[in-house]
């Protein structure tokens, strides 16, 4: 599986919220802890409403979780 572009805070979040576990995030969001694994090391992008889940999870902005590269501009 690729990986995506999209990087994200998952791991730095879950140490912070008193190093919540993988299994922890993904019954707190109904996912499996596979899938929060593979999107914390971007092999896997969330769906936009497991994006959002997540960052209310850590009552942060998506922006703050995810981030996704600019695209170089041709000048």
């Amino acid at each position: 599986m690729a990986k995506t572009r999209i990087s994200n805070q998952i791991r730095t979040l879950r140490f912070f919220s008193d190093e919540m576990s993988q299994a922890a995030l993904a019954d707190k969001i109904g996912v499996t802890r596979q899938t929060v694994m593979a999107i914390e090391a971007a092999k896997y992008s969330p769906s936009l409403e497991l994006a959002f889940k997540i960052a209310a999870v850590f009552g942060k902005e998506l922006g703050e979780v995810f981030t996704y590269p600019k695209e170089p501009q041709n000048d």
